[in-house]
């Protein structure tokens, strides 16, 4: 080989060593980043999840708070009916 192509083999097989280093580098930090994106989407999805169950909560708390208010104000007109009958 003359001078030309072994210099020309030494530039092209560096360039290919410093790619293919820079793109193990780059997979490393993208498994990593896949990773943490799946936490955070473990995370949302139990927020997601406690949102559901407070609504579900409010949902049926809110049926008897219906039920009380109702009673409570047959309870105030029945009083003040009384009241005015005095």
């Amino acid at each position: 080989m003359d001078n030309a192509a072994e210099t020309l083999l030494i530039v092209v097989s560096s360039t290919l060593t410093v790619f293919l280093i820079v793109g193990i580098v780059a997979l490393v930090y993208f498994v990593k980043l896949l990773g943490q994106l799946r936490r955070i989407a473990e995370r949302a999805d139990n927020v997601a999840e406690s949102v559901e169950n407070v609504a579900e909560s409010f949902e049926k708390k809110a049926g008897g708070l219906a039920i009380l208010s109702m009673i409570t104000k047959i309870v105030e007109s029945v009083t003040k009916a009384k009241k005015g009958k005095k």
